[in-house]
């Protein structure tokens, strides 16, 4: 069973986090420049932090800063897998004919970039493994990452770390 920050419910994680109100410059008129509607959420046991600040509402500016932190979380943080282990049922929902169908936007991607990034690890970076396991083809792993480029940037980081060329 997996237990990845990322797959939290918005209230464990928000539990686990610090939440700031700012005030930022830019447009939205008066009310944004009188109103703390930025929002900033730090994860204290990782320190790892994401920011909105584009909304008149702080309520949806903090909605935009927990989806930014679950996809932080997800690129930056390893939770241990083995390549024998069957992928989640989230991950088996949603490839289908071994693609793999989620929105970058949708809820779900955080929780799936994570996995995916997790069998990576397990893999060594080796994405035709991770890709084996994970029951989608290499392109589609690939692809995939490339939605979030944070991610993509760390596998062919990791992949150089490796010795092992760089994806496209």
């Amino acid at each position: 069973m997996r237990d990845h920050p990322a797959d939290w419910t918005e209230e464990r994680l928000l539990a686990e986090c610090d939440m700031r109100r700012e005030r930022r410059s830019g447009p939205g008129g008066q009310h944004r420049n009188k109103v703390e509607t930025a929002v900033v959420l730090t994860h204290r046991p990782s320190g790892i932090s994401a920011e909105a600040n584009e909304r008149r509402s702080q309520a949806e500016n903090r909605q935009i800063a927990l989806f930014r932190l679950r996809l932080r979380l997800a690129d930056q943080l390893r939770s241990p897998v083995s390549l024998e282990d069957p992928p989640s049922s989230l991950w088996k929902s949603r490839v289908r004919g071994g693609k793999i169908a989620v929105n970058p936007s949708h809820d779900d991607f955080p929780s799936m970039l994570a996995e995916g990034l997790d069998y990576l690890a397990a893999a060594d970076w080796d994405a035709k493994l991770a890709a084996q396991s994970l029951s989608c083809s290499t392109t589609q792993l690939v692809r995939f990452l490339k939605d979030e480029p944070a991610a993509f940037q760390r596998l062919n980081e990791q992949r150089k770390e490796r010795g092992l060329r760089p994806l496209t």
